[in-house]
């Protein structure tokens, strides 16, 4: 729960600042926030995954400190608004994401921006990989799920480096979900019995895929991934740092440890969370938590009572 409150805070902080255009002011408002939180929980934190340099971050930066020190010692992931442009713009799928392991054991993209990831439920594990392409993935996979290819939904971001893949998918008789961005949420959905996706694919954020795998261990899924550097200057850094692009990163590489935690709150109204929404006197949120060591998945519906948000300077609910 003290996981939650720090989702909680930079959820309802980033709300007056959905569809202003301003996803900077945003992401300001919600790393404030989750901050604050993070230094009260016990336990001995490290940032593996930050705002980092992409992000040019005065807090929440790779390898800060954070918790009381006291407690398990452990590897934070943050991203206090997984889709600062859909908050900025007011559009749907904006979460604000913490992800734990134990100390050690999450793989730390030094310098690696993106990479390729497949993501999938339980029936993927042993059947799709990268190193198939796509239109034999959803054949093999529809096989496995008892379904025709034409039901088979691949959510992928809409960018232009996806054409290909997007008309790959089309032509293997596949349907796509776009995703303007939030490909954290797009991973989950996919690994998600009850989600109408099943297959999220391509080039994203490593960072969001070091998140998206402590989710994908809670939830017995499948992932994979592959770095996939976008410009010249990130393929230069991502060499130097010693990384293998050939190298397929399965899901204990991407975070060892069977005790995972992850917890999102909806910033903005999704396919996985409701967004914050004012009720009167009150402030309502969503969260989920998932935790890979007893395989839970938990919603937590919470009524914040607006006063204690809106008096200047406050940032406890």
């Amino acid at each position: 729960m003290e996981l939650v409150r720090a989702t909680e805070a930079a959820a309802i902080r980033a709300v007056p600042f959905i569809g202003r255009g301003d996803k900077n002011a945003a992401d300001g408002a919600a790393v404030d926030a989750m901050r604050t939180f993070l230094s009260t929980v016990a336990f001995d934190g490290v940032i593996v995954i930050g705002e980092g340099e992409k992000d040019e971050a005065p807090m929440l930066f790779n390898g800060e400190h954070v918790g009381n020190g006291r407690g398990p010692s452990a590897d934070i992931a943050v991203d206090p608004i997984d889709g600062t442009s859909l908050t900025a713009a007011g559009r749907q799928n904006a979460l604000s994401v913490i992800a734990v392991a134990d100390r050690g054991t999450m793989y730390d993209p030094i310098d690696a921006f993106y990479m390729d990831k497949l993501v999938a439920g339980p029936e993927a594990i042993g059947v799709i990989s990268l190193d198939q392409s796509i239109g034999d993935n959803i054949r093999e996979l529809a096989r496995a799920k008892g379904k025709d290819v034409g039901e088979i939904v691949v959510a992928v971001l809409d960018r232009p480096r996806h054409a290909e893949l997007i008309e790959e998918i089309r032509s293997a008789g596949a349907g796509t979900r776009l995703m303007r961005d939030g490909d954290v949420a797009g991973g989950i959905n996919a690994a998600r019995w009850e989600s109408r996706i099943d297959i999220c694919a391509g080039a994203g954020g490593t960072p969001e895929g070091v998140i998206t795998a402590c989710a994908i261990k809670a939830l017995g899924g499948f992932m994979e991934g592959r770095l996939s550097p976008q410009s010249d200057e990130e393929h230069r850094k991502v060499v130097a740092a010693g990384h293998d692009l050939d190298r397929v990163l399965g899901l204990d590489d991407l975070v060892a440890s069977d005790n995972t935690y992850f917890v999102a709150t909806g910033v903005t109204d999704g396919q996985l969370l409701d967004g914050v929404r004012r009720k009167g006197p009150l402030i309502r949120t969503e969260s989920l938590v998932l935790r890979s060591k007893t395989g839970t998945a938990r919603r937590v519906i919470a009524e914040h009572r607006a006063e204690k948000w809106l008096e200047p300077g406050s940032s406890r609910g």
